[in-house]
């Protein structure tokens, strides 16, 4: 696919706020389309999706993080801020927004999903990618929609 076409996932980012991208497995391929968002303005903050835990606390609100306990010391709390905010708090005057994209999403539960497909919402400046499968050539699909199906 010719580097004019991937346009077509910008374009399609700004207006559902929230992707789910099914990519090859070998991988790779999704670089063109990352490098397009950012030639578009837009800052890219990659998770995977993996051990996240609460989704919607990890990437909006101030949450605990315990560290693994390792006999007698005392079990503390260390508070992190949210990936999100920090992010957007870091990003440069000139830059259109905040991609949060996201590996390994076809662990995530349709609730978890939903929840996503809300943070969107909330706040314009933040667009979500999330590789939700494979597939023998790199399709998105509105998240909303994928959840519904």
């Amino acid at each position: 696919m010719p580097l004019i076409a991937t346009d077509k996932i910008v374009k399609d980012l700004e207006k559902a706020g929230t992707l789910a991208m099914r990519v090859p497995p070998e991988g790779g391929c999704e670089g063109r389309y990352q490098l397009r968002l950012k030639n578009a303005g837009y800052d890219i903050l990659f998770i995977s999706a993996r051990g996240l835990g609460d989704v919607n606390s990890y990437l909006t609100d101030v949450h605990g993080v315990r560290p693994a306990h390792l006999g007698k010391t005392e079990i503390r709390t260390y508070f992190i801020p949210p990936a999100i905010q920090f992010r957007l708090n870091a990003l440069p005057a000139k830059a259109k927004g905040l991609v949060v994209w996201m590996i390994e999403g076809k662990y995530l539960s349709k609730e978890e999903l939903e929840t996503l497909s809300q943070i969107s919402d909330r706040d314009p400046r933040v667009k979500i990618v999330i590789e939700t499968g494979s597939a023998r050539e790199v399709t998105w699909q509105p998240l909303k929609q994928a959840v519904a199906a």
